[in-house]
């Protein structure tokens, strides 16, 4: 079996990171988005620590499974009512401040 050498070239993503960022646009979209992908995140990781499944949440907040699983990947917006009854289905408190 012959197999291709593959060119690995570090990229220094942090170094990149900083440098995107300085664009004030491309830094109001992080800054956007970071915070979608940190409550999706904490969404995820207080769920298995419950010990439940995509499924069993989604039928805590009535909605469908899949509908879970966009948002643990950080593809659905989230409104303050779905965050709540979130909250109430993972048996914690909803805290939302501006900083």
């Amino acid at each position: 079996m012959n197999r291709k050498k593959i060119n690995k070239k570090a990229v220094d993503f942090q170094g990149y990171l900083k440098k995107q960022l300085r664009n004030p646009e491309i830094k109001r979209h992080y800054d956007e988005y970071g915070k979608q992908l940190e409550i999706a995140y904490r969404i995820l990781q207080l769920r298995k620590k419950k010990g439940m499944s995509q499924a069993d949440l989604a039928q805590k907040i009535k909605t469908n499974q899949s509908n879970v699983a966009r948002m643990e990947a950080g593809q659905q917006n989230f409104t303050t009512e779905t965050l709540q009854k979130i909250a109430m289905a993972l048996n914690r408190k909803l805290k939302i401040d501006f900083v």
